[in-house]
C-alpha cells in the first residue's frame, strides 16, 4: 500500500496529464467536449480510475456520451503512454474511464430545492391572511397581567 498522499498527488498528476493530452494532442473530434473532472488511484498505484463529463455543443444540444466512451477507450493506449512518460513512476498505471454522475445528482438536487421552495412559497402565501383559530393570546388570564406575575404571587417564580 503506498502512502495515500503520494497517491493522491499522483492520481491529480494523471488527471492534469491526461486533459491536457485530450485538450492539445489527440485529434478526435468526439473529445472535444469531454472534462476530465477526477481521478481516483488504486492503493497499490497499478490502476487509476479517470471520471470525465461531456458536455453538449450548445446549451440545448443533449451530449454524446456514447461516442466519447468510445473515443476514450480508443485513445487509452496513447494516454497511457503519455502518462507513463510524464509521471515517471515504475509501473505506468492502468486507465479506466467512467462517466461522473456528480453533476448529474447536482442537477436532481437543484430540482428538487427548487420544489420545495415553490412548496414554501405557496404554504407562505396561504398563511398571509390567514388568522389564528382561537384568540390572539390564549395563555392571557386577566386583563394586564401576565402569567410571570401570577406565578410569583401564586409562590411559584
Amino acid at each position: 500500500m503506498a502512502d495515500p498522499a503520494r497517491a493522491r498527488r499522483l492520481a491529480k498528476r494523471i488527471g492534469e496529464i491526461v486533459a491536457r493530452a485530450i485538450q492539445h494532442e489527440i485529434k478526435d473530434p468526439r473529445l472535444e467536449f469531454v472534462t476530465i473532472t477526477d481521478t481516483r488511484l488504486s492503493g497499490d498505484l497499478h490502476d487509476a480510475t479517470v471520471f470525465y463529463t461531456v458536455r453538449g455543443a450548445t446549451l440545448d444540444e443533449e451530449p454524446d456520451h456514447q461516442s466519447a466512451a468510445a473515443a476514450l477507450a480508443k485513445a487509452t493506449g496513447t494516454l497511457r503512454s503519455k502518462v507513463g512518460a510524464g509521471t515517471g513512476v515504475r509501473f505506468t498505471p492502468t486507465l479506466t474511464f467512467e462517466p461522473d454522475t456528480v453533476p448529474d445528482a447536482a442537477r436532481h438536487m437543484e430540482e428538487l430545492l427548487a420544489k420545495a421552495r415553490q412548496a414554501d412559497a405557496e404554504v407562505a402565501a396561504a398563511a398571509a391572511g390567514a388568522s389564528p383559530a382561537g384568540e390572539a393570546d390564549p395563555y392571557r388570564t386577566r386583563e394586564g397581567e401576565d402569567l410571570d406575575d401570577q406565578d410569583a404571587e401564586a409562590g411559584r417564580g
